[in-house]
């Protein structure tokens, strides 16, 4: 497959798109330790909310600490069964997001695996996480996009990529892949043409919501393909609202009309020349 040079897309749309995804916190958060490791941050006062002295269980894996450079919060003990225990307490304190049961891994500074957690509460938590995209073209050119389903918790209605996903803690970029491809567009990889990496984007940015503690910190390996003629997306797991077929200039109107989400706006945007 051999994409368009380049989206005829606006330089100032772009820079705006790339400064909002690459945004320091609100406000100066409190490192989150697992032994002497960063592992995510918090904002002040979050974790106090869960009541650490009615819950002697969490008290015994999770500690406030002053350190010369400020207070932190250190995680104690084995850093997945510790992350258990906080996200339990988080959700019955109503304070996690949507709770998944899927379990993603924790990663320290130098790229470590160092064990897992709950993926309702990595964003209040602030651990970084690993995502999946696929940019998919018609053999005419035109490419493959999907709306995201009203339903979902983050950019409901939005435009995104063919498909989108978090990698689990049991995956690897290519499994997430492959099961995220059929889930979202009811399409196997064998059956696609020219798939291959196209390459990562990274995304730092706080909640746009003013009572959303979390801060976004996300690596995406986003890859590209030809979807044959004849094949068409087809959602399977109701969390798309609809596929449609847009010719490159369509999509540069869309795309600078902010219809996409932010992630779908860079890596379109890195897809296509820029």
């Amino acid at each position: 497959m051999s994409a368009p040079p380049s989206l005829p897309l606006d330089p100032r749309w772009l820079a705006a798109l790339r400064a909002e995804t690459c945004r320091p916190p609100v406000r100066a958060r409190l490192p989150l330790l697992a032994a002497d490791a960063a592992v995510g941050s918090v904002e002040p006062g979050y974790l106090d909310g869960i009541g650490l002295e009615r819950l002697p269980d969490v008290r015994e894996v999770l500690q406030k600490e002053e350190r010369p450079e400020g207070p932190a919060w250190r995680l104690l003990g084995d850093v997945t069964a510790g992350f258990a225990r906080v996200a339990l307490a988080l959700r019955e304190a109503s304070l996690a997001q949507a709770w998944r049961d899927e379990q993603l891994a924790v990663w320290d500074a130098e790229g470590r695996r160092v064990g897992t957690v709950e993926r309702g509460v990595v964003r209040p938590l602030g651990i970084a996480t690993r995502a999946v995209h696929l940019v998919g073209q018609a053999p005419d050119g035109r490419v493959w996009v999907q709306q995201r389903s009203l339903s979902k918790a983050n950019d409901p209605g939005r435009w995104d990529t063919l498909m989108g996903g978090m990698v689990a803690a049991g995956d690897t970029l290519e499994t997430a892949l492959a099961r995220e491809t059929w889930e979202e567009a009811g399409l196997a990889l064998q059956a696609l043409r020219a798939l291959a990496w196209g390459g990562r984007v990274g995304i730092r940015r706080p909640s746009d919501r003013d009572e959303d503690p979390g801060y976004t910190i996300e690596e995406i390996d986003w890859y590209r393909c030809t979807v044959p003629d004849g094949l068409a997306p087809d959602n399977q797991d109701g969390e798309v609202a609809q596929f449609r077929l847009l010719a490159p200039r369509e999509l540069a109107d869309w795309l600078e009309r902010d219809e996409f989400t932010a992630e779908a706006g860079l890596i379109l945007a890195a897809a296509f020349g820029h």
